[in-house]
């Protein structure tokens, strides 16, 4: 683990879940250990913790080096290193690897089990690489930012940006036939690359221009159909030469998971054009990339003041602007437009004390509610609960990022439950 003078210097956040393959159904009374290495390189316990009937573990805190060290290239490694081990009985345990800590911030650990199937059940190991700001990897091969759209070759199909339920992302260059695909939810997505390309230390101005960066980036993969149009079967890669970097299980935080919840339906375009810009980005010291976003720069922009649309258009162009997506799929109904709080009525309060009700039969850290369309303390209070298991800012009130996000729950919980 990092240390300074055999001394830690900051703190970090640590709250793990533990889920049977999907968040929809939480496993509890799974036992979930942390361990680091000392200075010799053996294996030391920190804490052994039990998951509670939401599937997740008390937040601790944890050691972690200065967060000077996260606020400026080519410095000492910013952030400490544990391992996660995970057991429950009738699952493969998992062990998930260098788990990265930032000072002042919580990491975010899913694990997800797979039911055992014989009497020895075999670890899964889950290796998280460098950040790619620490790391060494390629940097990003240089595209057009605007695609052509060849209608006639039937590429296109969709006439306006849709943010899709799940992204199809290939482990490797898109050559790599050996490498797996993985079917990995939008936003939680979105949240895994931009932990690994920016550190949640740095400004929210910095976060957010980040975010929207990834995210434009995603959705012109999603909608000009780049790789299935060259006849591959995935939206992205992991590369950060062709696409961006993403860690399989890696650890996410929750700085950078409630900007992602607030800005995941928001991208970045010009006039005349209808796609999403592919907003092209690179570290901006260790590669230099003109007319695109510099990770660095994006920082030092925002520590002057910058809010996150006066960045993008430092690097972009000043004809950006940003746009929403009118449809998100896998989801039963789109945010009604307004924020639901208390004396709140109508059939978007009923939406929301069904699926929460429905949510409730996984998590009966929630209490269920009359469903009268009408939002009182019940409601509030089951509001409140599910934010706090779910990271969000608990404020017991519906807006469009928690709209959102019981909508993604209350999915992964019904449709496990058709499978029963």
């Amino acid at each position: 683990m990092n240390r300074i003078n055999n001394q830690f210097i900051d703190t970090g956040r640590l709250v793990t879940g533990v889920y049977d393959v999907d968040i929809g159904k939480p496993i509890e009374n799974a036992t979930v250990q942390i361990t680091t290495a000392d200075e010799n390189g053996d294996p030391v316990v920190v804490e052994e913790l039990v998951t509670d009937s939401s599937g997740k573990t008390p937040v601790i805190d944890l050691p972690a080096p200065p967060i000077e060290y996260s606020l400026s290239p080519g410095e000492p490694m910013p952030y400490s290193l544990y391992n996660i081990f995970v057991n429950v009985d009738g699952y493969h345990p998992v062990r998930v690897e260098n788990a990265q800590i930032l000072p002042n911030n919580t990491a975010i650990q899913q694990v997800k089990l797979r039911p055992a199937v014989n009497q020895f059940p075999e670890a899964q190991n889950i290796y998280i690489e460098p950040h790619t700001l620490y790391g060494v990897f390629p940097p990003k091969i240089p595209e057009e930012p605007v695609k052509p759209l060849p209608e006639s070759l039937g590429f296109v199909v969709l006439p306006d940006p849709v943010v899709p339920e799940f992204i199809v992302v290939h482990e490797g260059v898109p050559t790599d036939t050996t490498a797996r695909n993985l079917y990995i939810p939008f936003k939680d997505y979105i949240k895994n690359v931009a932990s690994c390309e920016i550190y949640a230390t740095w400004p929210v101005s910095a976060i957010r221009a980040n975010v929207l960066a990834i995210l434009s980036f995603t959705l012109n993969r999603v909608y000009t159909e780049w790789y299935r149009g060259k006849g591959f079967d995935f939206t992205i890669t992991s590369s950060t030469a062709y696409d961006q970097a993403f860690v399989y299980q890696r650890n996410i935080y929750s700085e950078i998971s409630v900007v992602v919840d607030d800005l995941f339906t928001t991208f970045i375009t010009k006039p005349d054009i209808r796609q999403p810009l592919l907003t092209q980005y690179c570290d901006g010291v260790r590669s230099s990339c003109p007319n695109w976003l510099s990770q660095w720069g994006s920082k030092n922009l925002a520590e002057q003041g910058f809010n996150s649309v006066e960045i993008l258009r430092h690097y972009y162009g000043q004809d950006i602007f940003l746009m929403q997506a009118q449809k998100v799929e896998g989801v039963p109904l789109s945010y009604p437009g307004t924020t639901l709080q208390m004396g709140s009525t109508g059939q978007p309060v009923r939406t929301i004390q069904e699926q929460l009700n429905t949510i409730a039969n996984n998590y009966p850290a929630i209490k269920k509610m009359p469903v009268d369309g009408m939002y009182g303390e019940s409601t509030r209070q089951a509001v409140e609960t599910f934010q706090r298991i779910f990271n969000l800012p608990v404020t017991g009130i519906v807006d469009f990022a928690t709209w959102y996000a019981i909508s993604n729950i209350y999915v992964a919980v019904t449709k496990l439950a058709e499978f029963r």
